[in-house]
């Protein structure tokens, strides 16, 4: 049949262009807008085989096959079938299986079926020899297009490159029309403004306590904070190292106004959410009952918001951890039926309620950033989440209490 098809080696061609564009083949170096990179396969697939484009068929591997932020948005766009190999981790690098082995059953597939008069491969493996020498030997075409080298040199299989019929590269100017690099500590979202209170907390030093406990449980062991003594006044004084990312119990050391990093404030208020529920701790302060019997997003939702809510989230909520908890925040304010809701719940910063903060984070791990971290999210991804939960509330109360414009 006189149409086209394209199959794309997702990780070639990812790779090939974060080398160019980057420096190194991580594809978390760069960003891609999908949308614009599928546009311009169709336009240059159909230009040059002068015929029309049938399908896009996308392969990429994903962790246990299970499909990420990008695959989802790629499988509902017009003419794009996505195809997922595994993805697993070997000597600290990540590998692709199946994928290759998926593209020359594809390939084969297609030509012995007669399903179109030109096949278009974005791939530089060679072992697709086979399956193109099948796919001519059906009376079908052969387009081979490699992405510009960053060295100026093949990065295709030669055998490859000397069976296919056409052959065309794809360079630099064509690459940046859908792909850009990062800069070093990017992110693919906007990058957030920055919020004073959130560098206060992350820049904090551990309470004093939380060494004093930490020298309980580690009694022989090497301790895992380093200090140093001071005088004063006359005495010595344990300096605690500054910590990263602060735990629920170092927020609740600092979340009352004034209180001393050093300092656990008499009113703080400690509990751990997760999948499993919530915990309070001996002798610290229950949440107000106003903020406990806030209403969760699940509660508030009907279930057409929540098959719009799969839409969004399919076709333009990105797996940035500082967008997903935006969206989350932004989804559960419109939908309170007292705003005065957020107001409450703005004093109790930095800290969500434990019914809330699960059902965050149950959300986020929808987008794929478990990453293989013993199915937990990573801390810093954690924070993130929380971040944008909270900078949406300050967008909102903000707004709420501009003073008109006369």
């Amino acid at each position: 049949m006189d149409r086209c098809i394209v199959l794309v080696d997702a990780g070639y061609l990812l790779g090939a262009a974060a080398s160019l564009l980057a420096g190194e083949p991580s594809r978390s170096r760069i960003t891609v807008d999908h949308p614009a990179l599928i546009q311009g396969l169709r336009e240059r697939a159909e230009s040059d085989t002068e015929r029309p484009l049938l399908r896009i068929y996308w392969f990429d591997g994903a962790p246990d096959r299970v499909p990420q932020p990008e695959h989802r948005r790629l499988r509902v766009m017009p003419r794009v079938t996505v195809r997922l190999g595994a993805l697993t981790r070997s000597d600290g690098r990540w590998a692709q299986k199946g994928v290759d082995a998926a593209m020359h059953a594809e390939l084969t597939e297609l030509a012995r079926n007669r399903a179109c008069s030109d096949i278009v491969l974005v791939t530089g493996d060679g072992d697709l020899l086979p399956g193109m020498m099948a796919a001519k030997e059906h009376g079908v075409a052969v387009h081979l297009w490699a992405v510009q080298a960053a060295d100026g040199d093949y990065n295709q299989s030669e055998d490859l490159v000397a069976e296919a019929d056409e052959r065309r590269v794809l360079d630099r100017t064509w690459i940046t029309k859908a792909v850009r690099a990062k800069e070093l500590g990017g992110v693919c979202a906007p990058q957030p403004v920055p919020r004073p209170e959130i560098a206060a907390i992350l820049s904090a030093p551990l309470p004093e306590s939380a060494h004093a406990q930490a020298a309980e449980r580690d009694t022989g062991e090497r301790q895992e904070h380093s200090v140093a003594p001071a005088e004063q006044d006359g005495e010595q004084e344990r300096v605690p190292t500054a910590k990263g990312v602060p735990t629920p119990k170092d927020l609740a050391a600092l979340r009352a106004p004034g209180a001393q990093p050093a300092q656990h404030p008499a009113n703080a208020t400690l509990r751990w959410s997760s999948d499993k529920g919530w915990v309070d701790r001996p002798g610290v302060a229950a949440e107000p009952p106003e903020i406990a019997a806030m209403p969760t997003l699940a509660q508030l939702t009907s279930a057409e918001q929540r098959w719009a809510d799969r839409e969004e989230d399919i076709t333009t909520v990105g797996g940035d951890p500082y967008e997903v908890g935006q969206v989350f925040s932004r989804r559960w304010m419109e939908r309170l039926p007292e705003p005065a809701q957020v107001q409450k719940l703005s004093t109790m910063y930095p800290r969500i309620p434990h019914r809330i903060d699960g059902e965050l984070l149950r959300y986020a791990a929808r987008f794929g950033l478990l990453a293989h971290k013993d199915d937990q999210i990573d801390e810093h991804d954690r924070y993130a989440i929380r971040a944008g939960f909270w900078r949406e509330i300050d967008v909102r109360t903000t707004a709420e209490h501009a003073p008109a414009a006369e």
